[in-house]
């Protein structure tokens, strides 16, 4: 199953630097990288990162993370995949732009 990690510019560049991240800050406080299903996608950009330009979608094989992703309950009880450890780039499938449009996200196929 694909699952999706959100990046701004500046965090999405330190990771392609150093060639792996523990994540953006709201990661770094809990301990863990935050990831979203496709259909919890949506949800994930409007609330974080509402009228936000210049992010970056990152897809990757929730298969290929375990055993250290773990499906946590989150918002209203719905299970979130969690990484308990760095993300690195050979991790990651693809990446595409997540521009912003007149009414949020403009979302890639997320195939």
């Amino acid at each position: 199953m694909l699952i999706y990690k959100i990046f701004r510019a500046p965090e999405w560049a330190a990771m392609q630097t150093a060639g792996e991240t523990l994540g953006a800050p709201v990661d770094l406080a809990d301990g863990y990288v935050h990831f979203s299903t496709k259909d919890q996608l949506a949800e994930t950009a409007a609330k974080w990162f509402a009228g936000e330009e210049n992010l970056h979608l990152l897809a990757l094989e929730s298969d290929a993370l375990a055993p250290h992703l773990k499906w946590e309950p989150s918002r209203g009880g719905a299970l979130f995949p969690h990484l308990y450890r760095a993300l690195t780039m050979e991790d990651i499938l693809w990446v595409k732009p997540l521009p912003l449009g007149p009414e949020g996200h403009i979302f890639p196929d997320l195939s």
